[in-house]
């Protein structure tokens, strides 16, 4: 009895061990691709651009007014209350432009209304003093890009605490009879005090080199 449980122990497990032997075990499956970056179509290749050397920038060209001259600035100076400007009619234009004696000017305040000042040729009995306003008057003819200077003298003096101080931020000027007038806004102001009274000479052709 106890041979044939040992027999048919054997057997089964002979059977069992073949169809083990038979089945074949799967392999494990592969790992899934991670994510990867998009693939661009190659493109057409660009030369490189140069280095832009770099450019200060260039102040905006002032139009020539209408009557193809304008107004700047050209120098001062001032001590013990005594003043004196120069102010330079540069030929912007392109013809030739003829002057002939004196300016004729107004001086405006910061709003553009006229200053009440007594303005006439020569010292106008602000000095004494040679200042460059008493040389004579001269025809003279500026050719394109020349330029030339009238200067103006006065006296930053209160006489009179009760009058007030008056300062022009502008000078009105007509370069010749029955021309355009030209203005300039100033940097530094015509303080004339209370004394009311300016000076300038004519018109000196400038030296251009």
């Amino acid at each position: 009895m106890i041979a044939k449980r040992w027999v048919r122990g054997l057997v089964g497990g002979v059977i069992a061990v073949g169809a083990l032997a038979g089945c074949e075990v799967p392999p494990p499956p592969e790992a899934a691709p991670g994510p990867t970056a998009p693939v661009r179509a190659p493109s057409a290749s660009r030369p490189a651009r140069p280095p832009q050397p770099d450019r200060p920038s260039q102040p905006e060209a002032q139009p020539c007014p209408e009557g193809g001259v304008r107004l700047r600035e050209a120098g001062g100076d001032a001590a013990m209350g005594l003043r004196l400007a120069s102010l330079a009619l540069v030929n912007c234009g392109t013809e030739p432009y003829v002057l002939d004696g004196y300016p004729e000017l107004r001086v405006l305040d910061r709003q553009g209304a006229p200053v009440e000042v007594s303005a006439a040729t020569g010292t106008n009995g602000v000095t004494t003093s040679v200042t460059g306003v008493e040389a004579a008057p001269r025809k003279m003819t500026l050719r394109p890009g020349a330029e030339a200077t009238f200067s103006m003298v006065w006296r930053n003096t209160v006489t009179d605490v009760t009058v007030p101080a008056v300062e022009g931020w502008e000078i009105e000027v007509v370069p010749r009879p029955g021309a355009p007038r030209v203005r300039l806004r100033l940097t530094q102001p015509v303080d004339l005090g209370n004394t009311g009274r300016l000076g300038y000479g004519p018109w000196i052709e400038r030296e251009t080199r």
